[in-house]
């Protein structure tokens, strides 16, 4: 090509990404004996893995499974996931003596900084010999008779191999670009519908209005959406809801549609206000509602409703339809906060163009796609740092055949 200048390196490997997915295939194929190069255009490795879990990176859920993935094909995480479990990377952190703590629902944290994980990868690229290049941008990569060209600002690599490991578009302040897409649709390979996932929902100006008192306050609910469910906490915001069961009902919500709130699901409403109205009948109805409800929610559903009097004069009827507002919300959000915010890509690269064993392109022999950039998506809570460690680890282990 002309003004591509010569040909400076040659790697057996090269991989675009030196996020979770791409640095984990690097320090495999680099420990199996492939020498790699992992080239990224941002100023330091591993940014989301930095920032996530609160800067103490949720690294892995105990309980990953297919069934925590959202994918046109479920059956395709399946072989990643079995070959290399939570318990594995969970020997490689303890490997380093990395401190973790376990959450609720399997999450596992490290103790001390989310840059424990990064170091972690790093020192495991360095024992395996890898080369990365931060700050370069790819300008064009080409087919080659016997592998893939990969053409920078300062040259041109080599490589027989190609694994691209960019990422979705989530977060694009942190340099989230559709790389990955553009270079699947280049080589033939379709691409699936991408949205945010992960994401808080926004709410339309009238309805943000009657909510504005609400901004801030939390509470255990959960939040249906057709046949799913999550049960966790939910945030109201100044721009709508969010929260764990907010984030991962984003995945299933579309524009449009309905999500229905039951606030306080340990709790049945409907029988701790007539065990009120029994024993304190002189209590307003109010009162008694926001021993049940933080304070901000109970005045909210009081003005809504038009709660007032004793409860010795409510009804069951009237109870039961205070009861209903509070565990059965039916709320249509207006939209999300978008990229901006999401942690991760919805859709992606089509898994009825990759091989589940190796990652690798069916139609274009030595191209790999790894990681969130493929349509494979894990609820909150550590599933989609542990899909980055298996699919970047079975194509490390599949790029040791060269």
């Amino acid at each position: 090509m002309t003004g591509a200048g010569p040909v400076k390196r040659k790697y057996d490997v090269v991989v675009l990404g030196a996020g979770a997915a791409g640095m984990m295939c690097a320090l495999r194929a680099g420990g199996l004996g492939r020498s790699v190069l992992v080239l990224d255009h941002a100023k330091a490795p591993g940014e989301k893995i930095r920032i996530s879990g609160g800067g103490r990176c949720n690294f892995t859920n105990l309980h990953a499974s297919p069934a925590n993935y959202i994918s046109t094909n479920r059956h395709f995480a399946k072989s990643a996931l079995a070959r290399y479990t939570p318990r594995d990377f969970l020997a490689l952190v303890e490997k380093h003596r990395i401190a973790w703590h376990e959450k609720t629902l399997g999450q596992l944290f490290c103790d001390d900084s989310a840059r424990d994980i990064v170091r972690l990868l790093l020192e495991e690229m360095r024992t395996g010999g890898v080369t990365l290049e931060l700050q370069q941008a790819v300008n064009a990569v080409e087919k080659t008779d016997s592998g893939f060209r990969i053409l920078l600002d300062g040259g041109t690599v080599e490589a027989d191999a190609l694994v691209v490991a960019t990422g979705g578009k989530s977060i694009p302040k942190m340099g989230a670009t559709g790389l990955a897409y553009r270079l699947a649709e280049q080589f033939g390979l379709a691409v699936t519908e991408t949205r945010p996932g992960l994401v808080p929902l926004t709410l339309d100006p009238q309805l943000l209005q009657k909510l504005s008192a609400l901004s801030g306050v939390a509470v255990e609910a959960q939040v249906s959406h057709g046949k799913t469910s999550f049960r966790e906490a939910l945030l109201f915001t100044h721009r709508g809801l969010s929260g764990p069961s907010i984030l991962q009902i984003s995945c299933y919500w579309r524009e449009g549609e309905e999500v229905l709130l039951k606030l306080e699901p340990e709790i049945d409403v409907l029988e701790r206000l007539k065990a009120a109205r029994k024993a304190n009948g002189r209590q307003a109805l109010q009162t008694a509602l926001g021993e049940i409800l933080p304070r901000r929610l109970a005045q909210f559903f009081a003005d809504e409703m038009g709660l007032s009097g004793a409860m010795a004069d409510q009804s069951d009827r009237h109870l039961s339809a205070v009861a209903s507002a509070v565990q059965a919300w039916a709320l249509k959000p207006a939209g999300s906060e978008g990229y901006r915010t999401a942690e991760v890509t919805l859709g992606g690269i089509d898994t009825a163009a990759l091989d589940s064993r190796t990652m690798q392109a069916k139609s274009v022999p030595g191209l790999y796609f790894i990681g969130e950039c493929v349509d494979v998506t894990g609820w909150l809570g550590g599933y989609n740092f542990q899909w980055a460690w298996a699919s970047g680890h079975v194509c490390g282990e599949a790029l040791a055949g060269l």
